[in-house]
């Protein structure tokens, strides 16, 4: 019997991705040249730049053929294998055309100057054949073909010889790849042994699959993270082999032993002694020589005056007396650090001098060291906004206290306030002044008495939060609003993708007041908005989850949701109505009120859809495709008749629909009369949203990106909506009045298409996109709307249609801060 051993993986040296660092953009002089350069010698197959006594080597082929003319399992991954072990690589050509060695000739012999910078910039050695090493990439492929169940293949190489050029074909033969006909765990009765078989459930290895090097490699480490979370705090994945009989008929039995020659210590699982907590840890730490405060069997240095003991054992899931598990002390180090009151946190772990190992068990002490940071800041923050309707700046001044009641609870005290000028002819002459204070109070903990939930599987810190605000805005020639809110809620994450938020009460108070005579004459005339305005109290719960895969860097396709179901006034509604309360008639309409005020009621759901794909398989490569899918619906009822206005929905603007204005579009095909144009941002709100979102995304130049997008999207009312009459494509009123109809709807898209730039310094991004209006939602690209549409339309007759319509851009301009999705 021959028995092959495996103790570890070959492997080929890596060689470190070349980043080339740049001090300074170039100026476009320079460009210009390049590029005419270019131009120039497009033509040049780059041979004349080698030397007469070499050849350029173009490239290599790999064709991998069976012996038996059978399929080859796996054969498109297999042939990629032996493809990514050929070197070097070829340079770079473009239809027989090599420009890159051109600019490399240009700089032969200098130190400085343009030739010089086109070289180092543009241009690339000649790669030779005298560098091709046939017998090591062969000697390579051979190691991946035997890793991959292949054994005993065969690898020639053909070399193809031209007056200046050169090139490999490289031919791969294999016979049918080995399987896994049985598998034996280790069978001696010890408790490592008995250990490594409870995995065997899990195990990678199944019979009837194709021997797999890496999948040996990836059992060990497998075998190995379950023996971690055993107690074996010494074990390592080497001191696990695989023994494989490969003497049957392209058939191999594993056997998984472990070594003869391990360290006692590792082959035995380890109890936890003691679990120290150092909350002040520094380099020069003093704190160990003090006594410590015993808490449920923890030492806790030093004392109590940051953090209490309680917080910071509710964060730790090491426990003393129990089995060492290196799953609880990742999830302490994670737990630790999301409190946010440490900069630094580590855990040693060391043997247990006054308590000698047992004939099974040993014994561990634990350190965790943590180092804080400063308990309290304050920072200030200057802000631009830059949308379509308002412009001006802003500050934000923020207090941030990270243990106010010395359980890690963070206080958190925003100061606001913005002076911002209103855009276009609708908004000019309009300031809106804004000012208002918050707060909110992080508690590293679910507070659900009697019950107390640890979401002990979690690595993620629960927090409950209480918010607490007051917001006072002034639109001069408008109206003063007063905006108070309270509440509280939970957010946890179950995983490093998802994160789900329960906020039970979230109360608001809206209080309009010195309404000017433009507005309270628009409130007068829009039936709709003065109800909208009216309800004043939010007596409001909301649940949202969020799965978001663009924490995972690495992977190349990225997939975002979220999703939200907000309710309001539902219970109140239903106390009022148990407990037999008179309605007030408020608007034409019976209604609950609380001390006075109408409540609003409705239902509310919000759903977002992303997907990022980097067509690069480079990771760090920012060329990708971004698309968004959003869809919302806010239904009032019973109590409400509308929505408040600051829950409906408005579309257009730098981060939506780019080719037409903020609150630009809809509901459905409702366009402003040029009479409204003033107020008509007021009119362009709706109960239902739909819109789409697609954008490519380029590196152009070092910290510049390019982008070409496309967008669409409307908005509609639930309930139609008289104020706002629209119009069908014979130029006549369709009766719609901006309702959602699923047989009209699709036609009412507004869409837009546009290119962008955006300057992003990875902290910080400018975004200037410029989109032009591909379709309107209204008829025929754009209806010239009758000023009063109540007039009866004469037999026959129908509206005139503009092509260029009144008061729309040809393009327009968008620049925003961040990406806009």
């Amino acid at each position: 019997m021959t028995f092959l051993v495996i103790t570890n993986s070959s492997s080929v040296p890596q060689l470190p991705l070349y980043r080339p660092s740049i001090s300074r953009f170039v100026s476009t002089g320079r460009r210009l040249v390049a590029g005419l350069l270019l131009a120039g010698m497009v033509g040049c197959s780059g041979l004349k730049f080698i030397p007469d006594d070499a050849r350029l080597y173009t490239g290599s082929t790999v064709t991998l053929k069976s012996v038996n003319d059978t399929p080859i399992p796996n054969e498109a991954a297999i042939q990629t294998q032996l493809t990514n072990v050929i070197s070097p690589p070829p340079n770079a050509s473009i239809l027989g055309m090599r420009p890159k060695l051109y600019f490399w000739h240009m700089g032969v012999g200098k130190e400085k100057g343009l030739g010089h910078w086109l070289a180092n910039k543009y241009g690339e050695e000649p790669v030779l054949f005298s560098e091709v090493d046939t017998a090591k990439v062969a000697a390579l492929m051979l190691n991946r073909l035997n890793n991959d169940g292949f054994f005993k293949p065969e690898v020639r190489s053909n070399i193809k010889l031209e007056a200046r050029t050169a090139s490999v074909d490289y031919q791969a033969r294999v016979n049918q790849p080995y399987l896994i006909k049985e598998i034996f765990f280790p069978e001696r009765d010890t408790l490592l042994d008995r250990d490594i078989r409870a995995t065997q459930a899990g195990t990678l290895l199944k019979v009837g699959e194709p021997y797999n090097l890496q999948t040996f490699v990836n059992e060990r480490l497998r075998i190995d993270a379950a023996l971690k979370n055993r107690g074996y705090y010494y074990f390592a994945p080497d001191y696990l082999l695989f023994q494989v009989d490969s003497t049957l008929d392209n058939q191999v039995n594993v056997y998984l032993k472990v070594k003869a020659s391990i360290p006692a210590k590792a082959a035995q699982p380890y109890v936890l002694n003691r679990v120290i907590l150092d909350t002040d840890f520094t380099l020069q730490d003093t704190t160990m020589n003090e006594r410590p405060i015993m808490y449920e069997g923890y030492r806790y240095f030093p004392d109590e005056s940051m953090f209490k003991a309680k917080s910071i054992v509710n964060a730790t899931f090491l426990y003393p007396d129990s089995l060492y598990r290196r799953r609880r002390a990742d999830q302490t180090l994670s737990r630790l650090m999301s409190l946010g009151t440490f900069r630094f946190v580590d855990i040693q772990f060391r043997p247990a001098r006054n308590k000698p190992d047992s004939l099974q068990y040993g014994f561990l002490n634990s350190l965790v060291r943590m180092t804080q940071v400063p308990k309290k800041s304050i920072r200030a923050e200057l802000q631009m906004n830059v949308s379509n309707l308002f412009v001006g700046p802003g500050v934000v001044v923020q207090y941030r206290n990270r243990s106010a009641l010395r359980g890690a609870e963070q206080l958190l005290i925003n100061a606001k306030a913005s002076v911002e000028t209103g855009q276009g002819s609708a908004l000019s002459g309009v300031t809106s002044t804004q000012y208002g204070i918050d707060a909110q109070l992080l508690v590293p903990r679910l507070i659900t008495p009697p019950f107390n939930f640890r979401l002990n599987n979690s690595d993620f810190q629960p927090r409950t939060f209480f918010e607490l605000g007051l917001k006072y805005v002034d639109r001069t020639q408008y109206f003063t609003q007063q905006v108070f809110n309270a509440g509280y809620g939970y957010t946890w994450k179950t995983k490093l993708t998802n994160e789900q938020r329960l906020q039970p009460i979230d109360l608001q108070y809206v209080r309009l007041s010195n309404t000017q005579d433009v507005f309270q004459n628009l409130l007068d005339e829009r039936p709709f908005l003065k109800q909208s305005f009216r309800q004043q109290f939010i007596l409001g719960s909301s649940y949202t989850y969020t799965y978001n895969q663009q924490v995972l860097e690495q992977r190349r396709n990225q997939i975002y949701f979220s999703g939200g179901l907000e309710l309001s006034g539902n219970l109140a509604y239903l106390l009022k109505s148990l407990s037999g309360s008179p309605k007030d008639l408020e608007g034409g309409q019976d209604v609950y009120k609380i001390a006075g005020q109408q409540f609003s009621q409705y239902s509310k759901v919000n759903l977002e859809f992303r997907d990022y794909y980097r067509t690069s398989s480079n990771p760090t490569s920012g060329n990708k495709i971004a698309g968004r899918l959003l869809i919302g619906a806010g239904i009032p009822y019973l109590n409400s008749r509308v929505l408040p206005y600051f829950k409906q929905y408005g579309i257009g603007g730098p981060n939506s629909v780019r080719a037409f204005a903020a609150r630009g579009i809809g509901p459905g095909t409702y366009r402003v009369p040029e009479e409204n144009s003033n107020n008509g941002f007021y009119d362009q709100v709706g109960d239902i949203r739909l819109e789409g979102n697609l954008e490519y995304r380029q590196d152009l130049f070092p910290y510049v990106k390019g982008a070409v997008f496309v967008d669409a999207g409307n908005i509609w009312l639930v309930n139609g909506d008289a104020s706002r009459a629209t119009y069908g494509s014979n130029g006549l009123p369709d009766g719609q009045n901006g309702q959602f109809q699923l047989n009209t709807f699709m036609k009412q898209l507004a869409v837009g298409a546009g290119v962008g730039i955006r300057i992003d310094v990875q902290f910080f991004v400018i975004r200037l996109d410029a989109a032009v209006p591909i379709r309107y939602p209204y008829a025929n690209n754009d209806l010239e709307v009758r000023p009063n549409p109540d007039l009866p339309v004469p037999p026959g007759t129908q509206l005139q249609f503009n092509k260029s319509p009144t008061g729309i851009k040809a393009y327009r301009l968008n620049i925003g801060i961040g990406y806009p999705f």
